[in-house]
């Protein structure tokens, strides 16, 4: 291409898309490349040319070759694997099937995948409730194919171009329910999902809304003052002139709107003293006009005489207009102190070049910009473009409708998103648009927002739209605080989480089946996920009912042992239980052996390495976290620039003992020492409890919460290069799982809507109801409330042992 001299270098990426040639196997005009031992490459060329570019999906095809046989069969030929065998037929592609060894399924060419457990979709924008997903790489039959033959490809220029036409190109991915491994290859051949800064695990800010500067300034003043942090405020599209012509809607624009930001240096400097970082919206499918302070030089770059005065139509593809399109339109305003962009692209699929899709090369060529100095870690904040985006974190899941069926799928759509590798969903939590703002809507979904990949507020431009927590009633306002303050107190353990996604590329929010594949009823609770390592959760998404004034959840548990995360509530694993719960409740469970590391639960801050650590250990296992810390934004921890802080939970039927080693590696990234409480749930108050740093006594504090069985225990002043060790130990057995029936059942009688006589007779003969809890029929109880009493009688659903 004679444009290719324009290309920026840093959009010359390290890709290893040609395969070891032993690895390939010619037949005619097919080529086989044995990949992986369960991951087959399959080529047809009309010529018997074949595509040795890295396509826009797979980059990285280079890899150790696995032990395989060819072999002739019949007119064909045979190549066995250790898990596959692939029979070609004696011409093209027609014919070919592949056997997966373990369970003898047979796969045909042109097989529809009818077991496909989906992926996630392009927006949820206009979305009330549900939308259609496009196909993931799993699958309950245990192969999928991804088709590659129409995608584009790379030149050596990093610029993308058409692939040789008339050819197809398939990838079979034969994986039976090894989950974790699928998705492992699918990451070393496709790229790594990128570390994320440490600040986007914060709070964030974003309004559709015409701010002045002093008026942006005064609300994050207003969060500060109501004690919930924040650590990014986005400005939308009114940061830059709207009102332009009637020929220019104004969606598009990159000229600061000075009479609502006098002064954007200073602005931007305010929000980076206070903790902040910042984002501004982009919509830049209008091209470049002349009222652009910009519009001279980037005309004269495009060989466009300025003073035509000629709008320059947007045109990503062409190399000629991309690079002034950063250079002269992006890289001022982050010189300024813009932290990201937000890339708003809603203007459909089509491009000057053929088949490629705006949004994927916006996605693409933003995400390698913003990392062009090798320092900064990149990302970006846009819509999914499709298959390879899970390369480009966070996504923008649109515009959806404020209501509670657009709330109950969104646990779903962001843990299904694992299935493609696609780990960093950001959702307008409150919803966006229509629909009927109700204050348990928006506490509940701010709920799962503190348990999603990233909680960011967010609403349009309408005056009956709230999202200032200060503004509802007393009761949401604290709920929605105390969930903010938390999600700031879980950063250690969601940016640990981020950098196991890099590393294995296991995201935070997964399927159940992604570890219990062959666990029938993993398969069976779309609502509930797994978050992270170590927790499993299903928030309450629907309303109270009107008469028992309790949200329900059905959760499974695999086997094992299980706690409420807040409560300490134990359940037996291996079944299904139905929780119900107050506004202030969030069914969230950990495992025994679970060690989950927080931070300090502040009203502003907790970002950075915390000084102070809040370690909850769970009782009857044992258990092993490392905790990732860094410097949170730039790419130093790729040369080992970081630190692993191992905790250990080791568990016997007396003795519980919690360790926290000496941090490794980098140590100047984190504070000198640290004060470190730890929280022992499941243990009774131990008769012997005793703490060391470096094998000497250290005086510590210590409480004991019978109700949340929880024994507390502080120890202060600990180098972070030491080790710490707390022993509890119980001459009777230290696990403690008392029965909660009795209290549950006046937690839920006192939430009812029901005459108060009619509570206490059921509280008093509450034990011959469970003996036959069809006496209950003799009560003036609605169906809701009389199911909640039969699921407490029958169903052993509130914790603890009986």
């Amino acid at each position: 291409m004679s444009e290719q001299p324009s290309i920026a270098p840093h959009f010359r990426l390290a890709m290893a898309p040609v395969a070891a040639r032993e690895a390939m196997i010619v037949h005619g005009h097919v080529r086989v490349t044995v990949i992986m031992d369960r991951l087959l490459r399959l080529e047809y060329s009309p010529n018997g040319s074949f595509e040795d570019r890295a396509s826009q999906a797979f980059w990285h095809r280079k890899q150790v070759v696995p032990p395989f046989q060819v072999a002739p069969e019949g007119d064909g030929l045979a190549i066995t694997t250790t898990f596959l065998h692939l029979v070609l037929p004696a011409a093209g592609l027609e014919g070919t099937q592949i056997t997966l060894r373990e369970s003898g399924r047979v796969w045909q060419y042109g097989d529809a995948d009818e077991g496909n457990l989906l992926g996630t979709a392009r927006t949820l924008d206009g979305v009330s409730g549900r939308t259609v997903l496009e196909p993931g790489l799993l699958s309950r039959q245990g192969w999928t194919v991804v088709d590659d033959s129409a995608t584009l490809v790379f030149n050596d220029a990093g610029w993308l171009e058409p692939r040789l036409p008339g050819h197809v190109d398939l990838y079979f991915f034969g994986y039976e329910q090894d989950y974790e491994t699928c998705l492992q290859h699918f990451h070393r051949i496709c790229g790594r999902t990128p570390l994320i800064p440490r600040y986007l695990l914060g709070n964030w800010w974003s309004r559709y809304w015409a701010y002045t500067q002093s008026e942006l300034i005064n609300l994050m003043r207003d969060f500060r003052a109501h004690d919930i942090p924040l650590s990014v405020c986005i400005v939308d599209m009114d940061w830059h002139l709207t009102d332009i012509s009637p020929e220019n809607d104004g969606w598009t624009g990159y000229t600061w709107n000075r009479e609502l930001f006098p002064d954007p240096a200073q602005f931007i400097t305010w929000l980076h003293e206070n903790g902040l970082r910042t984002a501004l919206n982009l919509h830049p499918a209008r091209g470049v006009w002349p009222h652009e302070e910009a519009y001279p030089a980037f005309a004269a770059a495009m060989g466009t005489d300025p003073t035509s005065q000629q709008p320059i139509p947007f045109d990503l593809a062409d190399p000629r207009f991309a690079r002034p399109y950063f250079e002269l339109l992006h890289h001022p305003q982050e010189a300024v102190g813009v932290d990201f962009w937000w890339i708003d692209w809603q203007q459909g699929h089509d491009s000057s070049l053929p088949g490629l899709d705006p949004l994927w090369w916006l996605n693409h060529l933003h995400y390698y910009d913003m990392g062009r100095d090798g320092q900064k870690r990149p990302f970006i904040f846009s819509r999914w473009g499709g298959l390879g985006n899970h390369r480009y974190p966070i996504g923008f899941s649109g515009d959806t409708h404020v209501d509670w069926p657009s709330l109950a799928f969104q646990p779903y759509f962001t843990a299904t998103a694992a299935n493609v590798g696609y780990s960093w969903w950001s959702h307008d939590i409150g919803g966006h648009q229509q629909g009927v703002e109700e204050p348990e809507l928006f506490t509940r979904w701010v709920q799962f927002g503190l348990f999603s990949p990233i909680l960011r507020l967010h609403s349009t431009k309408n005056s009956f739209l709230e999202r200032r927590p200060w503004l509802y009633d007393p009761t949401t306002y604290e709920l929605i605080k105390k969930a903010m303050q938390l999600r700031h107190a879980f950063i250690p353990y969601l940016y640990t989480m981020a950098w196991r996604n890099e590393q294995t590329g296991r995201a935070l929010l997964r399927p159940l089946y992604h570890d219990y594949p062959h666990e029938e009823l993993a398969y069976s609770f779309p609502h509930q996920y797994l978050f992270g390592s170590e927790l499993l959760a299903a928030p309450y998404t629907t309303p109270a009912d009107r008469d028992t004034q309790l949200s329900r959840q059905t959760m499974w548990l695999p086997d094992g042992d299980w706690y409420h995360f807040f409560s300490g509530a134990y359940w037996r694993g291996g079944r299904t239980i139905t929780l119900y719960g107050d506004l202030a409740d969030i069914p969230v469970l950990a495992r025994a052996g679970a060690i989950i590391p927080l931070g300090p639960e502040l009203g502003w801050g907790g970002v950075a390495n915390p000084p102070e650590m809040h370690l909850h250990l769970f009782a009857g296992a044992d258990g092993q976290f490392d905790l990732f810390e860094d410097d949170g934004e730039t790419l130093a921890y790729q040369d080992g620039h970081y630190t692993l802080t191992p905790l250990e939970l080791l568990w016997w039927e007396q003795e519980m003992v919690a360790i926290v080693g000496a941090a490794a590696g980098h140590t100047h990234l984190l504070p000198p020492q640290r004060d470190y409480t730890f929280y022992l749930t499941g243990i009774r108050d131990p008769d012997i409890l005793s703490v060391q740093v470096d094998g000497v006594d250290r005086p510590f504090a210590h409480w004991y919460d019978q109700v949340r069985e929880c024994l507390t225990v502080m120890v202060m002043g600990v180098p972070v290069t030491a080790s710490c060790r707390v022993v509890a130990w119980h001459g009777e057995g230290l696990l403690a799982r008392r029965g909660r029936m009795r209290e549950t059942l006046h937690r839920f009688l006192r939430a009812f809507r029901l005459e108060t006589n009619l509570k206490a007779t059921l509280a008093e003969q509450w034990d011959a109801l469970m003996a036959d809890p069809a006496r209950l029929d003799a009560f003036p109880l609605t169906e809701s409330q009389r199911q909640v009493l039969l699921d407490l009688a029958l169903g052993d659903n509130f914790g603890g042992e009986t």
